[in-house]
């Protein structure tokens, strides 16, 4: 095993965090900063989903259990036109992917705003003896085979100067690293504008289940945080006057509005340097996958720096984006359909499509994360808890 004290995370957001615990968990002390002053607000929810291969892949350092205890279970898809049906996906079917003794927990989706499960993150990382250098922005990178060299300057402007033979990229869609270290990062920005809002309500209301509507023109989806909290996310700018309440209003919790874009690196190393995460592809919110696949791509690279295999990781995980932004692209179409042919196409076949088993099921492995290739160090783990 290489110095286990040189490895720079730069990012202490869901990924930058991820990949500092698994690092951790295998004997490295890697450093992680973030030029934030701390985590994700917890009013501010951000990355709400929670998959089941994320929860495979935390399972092992015990962050799955809190995750799952903490969280808000997703029985249910749905999608809806106007007042008919077209699709409902049960997130509890069994596919041949479940392990035979996955508990019943665990099964679905969860939902737990995105400042609550860094915090999970922190928390764990503490048992380390390892925590986040806030307010370290990085500035400068200077990339080589063998070392990086990394300016971080403080709020006061003062700087500091470090080597690290690995640095890992997990800043963000802005990412810094990506940009110093001389990544490309094609793609397309989308011509539409998405609005958001959080509500919390005075009493429980169902919240088993996400819905997506399609109001023809206009797209609502509604995801409950938990019993008394929903997430409303369209593409129209006056979405507020469409909401159907499940209860009465307790207050708006947070609210914004954003732009999407796809785009990915076409590799996610040079040199010393790695990508995970945003810094290395973005993609619309449309399936939940931005924060898992990034997890996913943070479990990886540690796993492979702990076998000498670094070097693979853009190869391995490259295939992996290309999918889940292909798959993506084509669920953001289907929300973002506006010609008439197009909506009549889609309230026509989605149901027809939706009977079909071996459909319903890729549709469920796509939700759950698992249609990307199966962690190898995955078969015969152990979590925490179970040793």
């Amino acid at each position: 095993m290489r110095d286990t004290n040189g490895i720079l995370i730069v990012g202490a957001g869901p990924v930058g965090l991820t990949a500092a615990l698994e690092l951790a968990r295998r004997g490295y002390r890697p450093r992680i900063v973030d030029r934030k002053d701390g985590p994700t607000l917890p009013e501010e929810s951000r990355a709400l989903a929670i998959n089941l291969r994320t929860l495979q892949l935390l399972a092992a350092s015990g962050v799955s259990q809190r995750l799952v205890a903490e969280g808000h279970q997703i029985v249910e898809m749905r999608m809806t036109a106007g007042n008919r049906r077209l699709m409902t996906i049960g997130t509890c079917e069994t596919i041949p992917e479940l392990p035979a003794n996955l508990p019943a927990s665990w099964r679905g989706l969860y939902t737990l705003p995105q400042g609550e499960t860094e915090r999970i993150l922190i928390d764990r990382l503490k048992t380390f003896a390892i925590a986040p250098e806030w307010n370290r922005n990085c500035v400068r990178l200077e990339p080589a085979d063998d070392a990086a060299t990394v300016v971080l300057e403080r709020p006061d402007g003062s700087q500091s100067v470090t080597k690290a033979p690995i640095v890992i990229g997990a800043d963000g869609a802005h990412s810094t690293v990506r940009e110093q270290a001389g990544f490309r990062f094609p793609g397309n920005k989308v011509d539409q504008k998405f609005h958001l809002a959080d509500y919390s309500y005075a009493e429980d209301f169902d919240s088993s289940f996400v819905e997506a509507m399609f109001l023809d023109p206009g797209t609502l989806a509604r995801i409950p945080i938990n019993n008394r909290a929903m997430r409303y996310v369209s593409t129209l700018a006056d979405f507020r006057n469409r909401i159907q309440h499940p209860a009465a209003i307790g207050q708006l919790l947070w609210e914004s509005e954003f732009e999407v874009s796809f785009r990915h690196v076409d590799r996610m190393r040079r040199g010393c340097v790695y990508l995970a995460g945003d810094a290395a592809h973005v993609h619309s919110p449309v399936g939940g996958r931005g924060m898992n696949l990034g997890i996913e791509d943070a479990c990886w690279l540690a796993w492979l720096i702990s076998q000498d295999r670094e070097t693979d990781y853009s190869d391995l995980r490259i295939p992996a984006v290309k999918l889940v932004l292909a798959d993506t692209i084509r669920n953001t179409r289907l929300v973002l359909a506006t010609n008439p042919f197009a909506v009549a196409a889609r309230n026509f076949f989605v149901p027809l499509l939706a009977r079909n088993k071996a459909i319903r099921m890729r549709g469920l492995r796509n939700v759950l994360g698992l249609d990307t290739a199966a962690p190898p160090w995955l078969d015969g783990q152990k979590s925490e808890t179970e040793t």
